[in-house]
């Protein structure tokens, strides 16, 4: 796994777990993921009038999530307070894309799948955060 090689790497200190770091970058990832694709495919979707605001979660969701992987990848000159505010802010986007795609998921299977990632990422969030917090 590239993310876990490469945090593993990191010639100086990290004041966090680095199997912790990884995961959580990891998750990111894949929400970040989930939320673009599940954006295209509501695109494709014959009720995408009614979707918009599903599309608009998504994307949002999608580039605070890739950015939290890319502040939680970069280790020198660590700021604490700035990767806990992008934490907290994404956490709160993952809840709201999460209770978006829930409202269409009986009917789309990518809202449920994207709900699901969502809310694994935003509670990943909040459990790095707080690991942040005690150390």
């Amino acid at each position: 796994m590239p993310v876990l090689e490469m945090i593993r790497t990191y010639p100086a200190d990290i004041t966090l777990d680095r199997d912790l770091m990884a995961d959580a970058v990891s998750v990111l990832i894949d929400c970040a993921q989930a939320c673009t694709a599940c954006a295209d495919a509501c695109l494709s979707e014959p009720d995408v009038a009614l979707l918009g605001k599903c599309i608009r979660t998504n994307l949002d969701c999608a580039d605070i999530c890739a950015t939290t992987a890319k502040v939680l990848s970069r280790h020198t000159g660590y700021d604490a307070n700035m990767s806990v505010a992008q934490l907290r802010s994404c956490a709160v986007a993952c809840k709201t894309c999460a209770d978006e795609c829930a409202v269409h998921a009986d009917r789309h299977a990518h809202c449920r799948v994207c709900a699901e990632a969502c809310r694994t990422c935003a509670a990943t969030c909040e459990n790095i955060m707080d690991a942040m917090i005690t150390s």
